[in-house]
C-alpha cells in the first residue's frame, strides 16, 4: 500500500482506545506544566503527589540493593520477602489473612494492580458498580475491558454517604463487581461502620466481588478509622484489596503497589501481570520491604502536616464568595463546593487557572455526582497553599 492510499492513523486505532479520554487529573498537571514553561507562575493543586521526599532509610535500601547487583528480573508476582511483608502488614493493620504465596501480586503501582484485576475479571456483559464521585481512572479501566461501569450516584448534600438504597437503585442484573474507595478520592470521605455494613450485606446478598481501593488508608483525620471491607464477616472470600506505597510512604515515582485476596482470583490476575508488566522493579521491591517493616513515625508526621494544611485551606476557602469547603475526613484533597457561584466545575476551574493561575481539577472529571465541585490537593507546601487561597480570593472576592 502506498503512502498516498495508506489508512489514517485514527482508522488504525482500536475504538476502545480512540474513544477514551486521557486522565483529567494528569491533563490538569500537564497544562500547568506547559504554562510554567511559558513563564506563568502557576500553583498546581490538581495532582495527588505528596510533597515529602521518600524517607532516607527507604531510599538507602533501594540504593544498597541496586549496588549489590539486584538489577535483574525477579519472580513475577513479587519477591518472596515483599509478599511476606505485605501479608504480615495486612494481617497486622487490616485484619486480613492472605497467603504470601498465591494471595499477593506486586505491581508497578497501585493503578497497575487495579488495571490488571479489571482485565482479568471484567468482560462484555459484566457491570461494575462504582460509587460516584470516583477516581478518574476507574471507569476507563472498565471500558477498556469491555465491561460497563454503572455509577452509584452519591449526594453532595448528604456528604456523599454510601447507602444501601443507593446501591439497590443502581444495581443491574449484570452487576458482578462493586468497586469502593475509602478514604475517598476525591471527596475525602471515610466510610463509617454503617456504610461498611451496607457494602458487605449488599455484596453477600447479590453475590458480588468487591474491589477495595485502600491507597489512602493511613491518611486519616479527626479520629476517623479505616476499616478494610475484607475483614468483615463473609467478605474475605469475595474481596480483592488494592494498595500501594505512593501516598503513605511518599513513593509516587517508585511505582510500587499490590493486590491481595483469594488465590483463585489472584491466579487469574497473575496471568495478566506476567504478560504485561512481568514484574515490579527488583530494587524498588527491596525498598518496599524496608518501608513496611521499618520505622513508621514519618507517616504520622506527614499526616500532621496535611491536617494543618487541610484546616488552613478549608478556613481560607470558606471565607471566599461562592465557595464551601468541608473538612476532609481522609486522603489529602479538599472537595470544594462551587454551586453557589453559579459556575459549572469546568467554568470555575478554567477561571482559576486563567485569572488566579491556580490549577485545580473540575468535579465533573469524577462523574456527574462531582459536578458543582473542584478538587484541590493540599499535599503541597504551606506557603504555596496560602498563596493559592489568596489568589482565588482575589479573583472571586470575599464573603
Amino acid at each position: 500500500m502506498s503512502a498516498a492510499t495508506m489508512a489514517t492513523p485514527a482508522a488504525r486505532v482500536a475504538a476502545r482506545v480512540r474513544d477514551l479520554a486521557p486522565s483529567p487529573t494528569l491533563a490538569v498537571s500537564d497544562r500547568a506544566r506547559r504554562l510554567k514553561a511559558e513563564g506563568v507562575d502557576v500553583i498546581d493543586l490538581g495532582g495527588g503527589d505528596p510533597d515529602f521526599i521518600t524517607p532516607a532509610h527507604v531510599r538507602q535500601a533501594a540504593a544498597d540493593d541496586m549496588n549489590a547487583g539486584d538489577t535483574h528480573y525477579v519472580a513475577s508476582p513479587g519477591t518472596p520477602a515483599l509478599r511476606k511483608a505485605i501479608a504480615e502488614k495486612l494481617r497486622r493493620d487490616n485484619g486480613i489473612n492472605v497467603e504470601p504465596n498465591g494471595g499477593v501480586v506486586v505491581t508497578p503501582g497501585g493503578k497497575q494492580a487495579l488495571f490488571e484485576a479489571v482485565m482479568a475479571l471484567v468482560e462484555p456483559g459484566v457491570d461494575v458498580l462504582i460509587p460516584e464521585p470516583a477516581w478518574v481512572s476507574y471507569v476507563p479501566m472498565v471500558d477498556l475491558a469491555g465491561g460497563r461501569a454503572v455509577p452509584v450516584p452519591l449526594e453532595a448534600d448528604e456528604r456523599f454517604r454510601l447507602t444501601r438504597r443507593a446501591l439497590e437503585t443502581a444495581a443491574t442484573p449484570a452487576s458482578r463487581i462493586l468497586l469502593v474507595n475509602s478514604p475517598n478520592n476525591p471527596t475525602g470521605r471515610v466510610f463509617d461502620e454503617a456504610e461498611m455494613e451496607a457494602i458487605a450485606s449488599f455484596a453477600v446478598e447479590r453475590d458480588l466481588l468487591v474491589f477495595s481501593d485502600e491507597i489512602y488508608e493511613k491518611i486519616l483525620f479527626d479520629g476517623h478509622r479505616h476499616v478494610s471491607i475484607a475483614s468483615l464477616p463473609g467478605m474475605d472470600a469475595r474481596t480483592l484489596t488494592f494498595n500501594g506505597f505512593s501516598k503513605a510512604y511518599a513513593m509516587t515515582g517508585w511505582r510500587l503497589g499490590y493486590v491481595a485476596g483469594p488465590k483463585a482470583y489472584i491466579a487469574e490476575i497473575e496471568k495478566v501481570h506476567s504478560h504485561s508488566a512481568t514484574c515490579a522493579t527488583s530494587f524498588v521491591q527491596a525498598a518496599g520491604v524496608v518501608a513496611l517493616t521499618g520505622p513508621q513515625g514519618f507517616i504520622s508526621d506527614m499526616v500532621t502536616a496535611w491536617d494543618r494544611r487541610r484546616r488552613a485551606v478549608a478556613s481560607g476557602l470558606n471565607a471566599i464568595k461562592g465557595l464551601g469547603c468541608p473538612l476532609a475526613e481522609g486522603a489529602f484533597y479538599a472537595f470544594v463546593d462551587v454551586r453557589e457561584s453559579g459556575m459549572t466545575s469546568t467554568e470555575a476551574a478554567d477561571l482559576l487557572l486563567r485569572e488566579a493561575h491556580v490549577a485545580v481539577t473540575p468535579g465533573i472529571a469524577f462523574g456527574e455526582s462531582g459536578e458543582g465541585h473542584l478538587r484541590l490537593s493540599f499535599a503541597t507546601g504551606d506557603d504555596l497553599l496560602g498563596q493559592a487561597v489568596i489568589r482565588i480570593g482575589n479573583v472571586l472576592g470575599q464573603r
